[in-house]
């Protein structure tokens, strides 16, 4: 195992940025956490501005929007497409529901979707949207029980108590602290095993070092194992270490949770991908000061346009146009998912896994790059 050990003897004498990497780590997930915890109960206070178009004005028309309005701000409008468009783009409402006539017949009794309009990119039209499904479901069992339309509006609206406050996530009005851990887990991963793995193939790539590994009796194969053992263990340690530390900080909360097991499949995923961007920038670079370079240009890079430094939610279109062709940008798309939904949905599982696959798809795609770049790297020479 002489090998292994040179590469873990290289590692070792990278303690000291590991542990610069992981301190900063830490420091900016405590900051922002504790920052977004001074503006939590600002948002909490916030409602929906609901519009609400009747074309029905039945009985149980009437009821939906009380229903409703037991929950948002029910803003009445009349049936008029362009003054709805205003109405949205400058955010004077954020939700519009359309009641078409004969309302009961085509939407509660024969299923016919009702037409709303949202904010595009939002998880609170979700939100509207499960609680105009519930309204449905109610008031088709209430009618197929016998009851009439007046019983039937009665039983829905008396059922709500009280007027509470925005969702403005689904399943909690917290977003859970770990959700932020986890945000900023790819700007460790990318830089810390861009720099740490880069020194080693840069290491290894000497000619000096290169003609005494030809020259030496272990088989070439053999070296290549024990180089891919030596950075495979050194990244699994990291990532145990980084999830054992957010067990320990975040208690049951986070490990009691039923997404555990998908964060850890998400956490998992960009592990790889930073594995294989580290492989792909060691390769590249000829020397320490380019490893510099092109590791802060793809490990910031990637976290500016991709959600880690700035939520995806703030973000404009066009630049998540173009994250949408990052890796970083589906485990972030995932891990906002995750913390939105406290029982997560099929539609919101089928993301999820999607957006895994599309990180190991970019994966497998880098490293067949780096393999590219070093046979022809080999050929050339």
């Amino acid at each position: 195992m002489t090998v292994f050990k040179g590469y873990m003897k290289v590692i070792r004498q990278n303690r000291g940025l590991i542990l610069l990497y992981v301190t900063i780590f830490f420091a900016c997930t405590i900051l922002m956490q504790s920052m977004a915890g001074k503006t939590e109960k600002s948002y909490q206070a916030e409602s929906l501005k609901v519009a609400v178009a009747d074309g029905d004005g039945g009985i149980l028309a009437k009821a939906l929007e009380t229903y409703l309005g037991n929950f948002h701000e029910i803003i009445p409008m009349e049936n008029d497409i362009s003054a709805m468009q205003e109405k949205l783009f400058y955010r004077e409402v954020e939700y519009i529901v359309r009641i078409p006539d004969k309302f009961v017949e085509k939407c509660i009794l024969n299923g016919e979707k009702i037409s709303v309009t949202t904010i595009p990119d939002t998880y609170s039209g979700i939100y509207v949207d499960q609680q105009i499904n519930s309204f449905f479901n109610n008031a088709k069992a209430c009618l197929a029980a016998g009851l009439t339309e007046e019983e039937t509006a009665g039983a829905l609206t008396e059922k709500i108590p009280v007027k509470v406050a925005l969702i403005g996530k689904i399943g909690s009005t917290d977003n859970p602290g770990y959700m932020y851990y986890f945000r900023y887990l790819p700007y460790l991963f990318l830089a810390l095993f861009g720099f740490v793995a880069g020194n080693i193939l840069i290491v290894f790539s000497k000619k000096e070092v290169k003609n005494r590994m030809l020259a030496s009796p272990v088989s070439a194969r053999r070296q290549s194992l024990e180089g891919l053992l030596s950075m495979a263990l050194f990244g699994v340690c990291v990532m145990v270490f980084t999830l054992l530390a957010a067990v320990i900080y975040y208690g049951e909360d986070l490990y009691g949770n039923e997404n555990f097991g998908y964060y850890l499949l998400n956490t998992l995923a960009v592990f790889l991908v930073s594995m294989s961007v580290a492989y792909l920038a060691g390769t590249l670079a000829a020397n320490k000061d380019a490893l510099t370079g092109i590791v802060n240009i793809l490990s910031l890079g990637m976290c500016f346009l991709c959600g880690v430094f700035v939520p995806l939610e703030y973000i404009s279109k066009g630049v998540k146009t173009v994250s949408q062709f990052l890796p970083v940008y589906w485990y972030e798309r995932a891990n906002d998912i995750l913390s939105s939904f406290t029982v997560l949905t099929e539609n919101a599982r089928i993301q999820i896994f999607q957006a895994v696959g599309i990180q190991l798809v970019f994966c497998i795609a880098l490293i067949s790059l780096t393999l590219v770049i070093s046979k022809y790297r080999r050929v050339g020479r």
